[in-house]
């Protein structure tokens, strides 16, 4: 697991799943790197937006690594799971947004860290499946939950019940990838976005990721109630007065100076 800084943008950070001998498949040493890596990022306040990003020229990722798992007990299995859970959780709950660029095969768990990010980024060569079922196993990175709940019940129920796999035109098509890039691109893409993220301030993008991701799920009602939370919670802040002031001057906001 790689961990940088973009040269370009010091408040864009990039998690690479850097397996690309074994296409990026996710072992237990792996899972735990990427759990310190996202709580590292998660706690650098100097971080506005992250790019998932993966080595190799195949796989974004194609899941657990089940040469490690044939090899496994029973009881080892079930010590990994945390391990597992870890490293899943420490994409999704990341306080900064997160856009994942896919390329090549994103299966199993590799779906389920793309489904973790709040974009993704597909390019022409990209792959997307869910075969857990096929495999005798259920989703357990997240992917029941995420799929419903990015694609909606039946798009999801098609794609964790058959385990069949869905090229780039058809992701984009259903919505599972959020943007579609020709092949090579998606990386460059993803540090587009979280490029023009970063410029943003980075209270109020928090604060927005926190009361979609809270919101989402709840009824409208108890839904603007988070939204009323997430504005008071900016509207006080140095970022609105600093953003309201450069507005009025005619400048570019400086968010790491207290206005």
């Amino acid at each position: 697991m790689t961990l940088r800084r973009d040269k370009q943008n010091e408040h864009v950070a990039e998690i690479v799943l850097d397996r690309p001998e074994a296409l990026n498949a996710l072992s237990t040493a792996m899972a735990r790197r990427l759990a310190a890596v996202c709580a590292e990022v998660a706690a650098d306040g100097s971080v506005r937006a992250v790019v998932l990003s993966a080595a190799g020229d195949k796989a974004f990722c194609v899941g657990a690594d089940l040469k490690e798992r044939n090899a496994m007990s029973d009881d080892e299995i079930l010590a990994q799971r945390p391990v597992f859970r870890a490293a899943f959780g420490g994409v999704l709950n990341l306080p900064q947004p997160v856009i994942a660029a896919v390329h090549g095969y994103a299966l199993g768990g590799g779906c389920e860290f793309a489904l973790s990010c709040d974009m993704i980024v597909a390019d022409d060569s990209a792959v997307f499946g869910l075969p857990e079922v096929s495999v005798g196993l259920v989703p357990g990175g997240g992917g029941t939950q995420l799929a419903v709940r990015k694609i909606g019940s039946g798009r999801a129920a098609d794609l964790v019940l058959t385990g069949r796999r869905l090229d780039a035109d058809e992701a984009a098509a259903i919505g599972l990838a959020d943007r579609r890039v020709p092949k090579g691109e998606a990386r460059d893409e993803a540090f587009a976005i979280a490029a023009r993220i970063a410029k943003n301030s980075p209270i109020a993008v928090r604060a927005a990721k926190r009361a979609m991701r809270i919101g989402g799920d709840l009824p409208l009602e108890a839904g603007l109630d988070v939204e009323e939370n997430a504005w008071r919670t900016v509207a006080f802040s140095p970022d609105r007065r600093e953003g309201i002031a450069a507005f009025a001057e005619k400048r570019t906001p400086d968010w790491s100076t207290p206005a």
